[in-house]
């Protein structure tokens, strides 16, 4: 079995390697302001997924479902362990691209919004309500 698990760590951590790099790539096209590489981008961080999920499916069944943590302080072999401390650092890499690219999705959007409601503002009257602001 922890050979086994070595290998699906390995590939795992290939997957997720993968996955970083279509995050940086998403962040440069992001960053450009590249719509037409962007959307290539999204299809590669999705097959990326895909991936890293059929690994970590059979890691899943190979563990029984078992927490990795356990697992790796019950065996107690020192690959396995600095193989289980890349794939946590990875994805915390992950995650903080991840979150990076959203906060930039999202100021996109904010400034889309923005520049679209000036150039075409709300034909409504606007009214008062009870704390004197104006209401829309």
């Amino acid at each position: 079995m922890k050979k086994e698990l070595n290998e699906i760590m390995v590939n795992e951590i290939y997957a997720v390697e993968n996955l970083l790099k279509a995050l940086e790539k998403q962040h440069s096209c992001l960053v450009k302001s590249d719509a037409i590489t962007l959307e290539n981008c999204t299809a590669e961080v999705d097959k990326c997924n895909k991936d890293i999920a059929a690994w970590e499916m059979k890691r899943r069944q190979l563990t029984q479902g078992k927490a990795m943590s356990d697992i790796i302080n019950n065996i107690d072999d020192n690959e396995l362990y600095e193989n289980y401390r890349k794939i946590k650092k990875l994805l915390e890499e992950v995650r903080l691209q991840k979150d990076t690219n959203e906060l930039l999705i999202k100021q996109g959007l904010s400034f889309t919004n923005r520049v679209i409601s000036i150039l075409n503002p709300s034909r409504n009257a606007k009214t008062y309500n009870s704390y004197g602001k104006v209401s829309r």
